[in-house]
């Protein structure tokens, strides 16, 4: 059943899980301001909801679950004042934070904060129509900190920089071998699989489940002092006003190629 009212996401529950999805299909479940906020909202919700013992996240229709960052929000501003109002880092907190195993569900595109939001969930299915991958320096548009390092932590360090590096975008077979997803399921499979998965765990105990699950993520903080986590704002503090950032956004919206060789230096 419906449980709450957001304007970018559905969320409901039943049995033990509570289910959120990105409901911005026509734009491939991008992320706006709003949409990051009710993430954090809804993720929240669910962990203090007594009845949830599991959560699981994914988007609407099955073009995407979600290709990231909304890039004509990004163009109007959007991301400029991210260290004041919303950090699109406050969603991937919320999922560690919680106190619930987060399963993401990933059907199309994964591309951006869509893929690295999928490798940071404690668990990921995919249908066999997924496709990973970032896209940040491709538009001008720079994630920083222990997200990134911890892509290294879940495909090894060498293919952790090739991803982030290179922008490659991975199939949902590559996705398993590389480990971003634990299953890879036919689409018509998908919802079957994802509920066998979640009463494996509605099966244990939530108290140790809660503690396992704390016990993993501590071995993230050590990333997260906030002097490691500020690098744009240390190598780069003007970013959002300079040509270059503009240039990503631009030629995504124009859908050309870019042209980030006038900026090096």
């Amino acid at each position: 059943m419906a449980d709450h009212e957001f304007e970018d996401l559905l969320y409901e529950t039943n049995d033990g899980v509570a289910k959120i999805t990105i409901n911005r299909p026509d734009s491939l479940n991008a992320l706006r301001g709003v949409t990051m906020a009710e993430l954090i909202a809804a993720v929240e919700m669910a962990g203090y909801d007594k009845t949830v013992g599991v959560i699981v996240l994914t988007g609407a229709g099955e073009r995407a679950f979600t290709v990231g960052g909304d890039v004509k929000w990004e163009k109007e501003g959007g991301l400029a004042e991210r260290h004041i109002t919303v950090n699109p880092r406050g969603v991937h907190d919320a999922v560690r934070h919680c106190g619930k195993p987060v399963i993401s569900v990933v059907k199309g595109y994964a591309i951006g904060m869509g893929n690295h939001l999928a490798y940071c969930c404690d668990l990921t299915i995919a249908a066999d129509n997924a496709i990973f991958g970032q896209n940040g320096p491709r538009v001008a548009s720079p994630a920083e900190g222990w997200i990134v390092a911890y892509a290294a932590r879940v495909v090894g360090a060498k293919k952790a920089r090739e991803m982030w590096m290179l922008c490659r975008k991975y199939d949902a077979q590559q996705a398993l071998e590389m480990g971003i997803c634990n299953a890879v399921v036919p689409m018509d499979q998908l919802e079957e699989e994802v509920d066998k998965w979640c009463q494996e765990i509605l099966s244990l105990s939530p108290t140790c489940v809660k503690i396992v699950k704390a016990s993993f993520d501590s071995d993230v903080d050590y990333m997260r002092d906030p002097a490691a986590n500020h690098f744009q704002m240390m190598l780069a503090p003007d970013y959002f006003s300079t040509p270059e950032s503009k240039e990503g956004a631009n030629a995504f919206l124009e859908k050309r190629p870019p042209d980030f060789k006038q900026f090096l230096r």
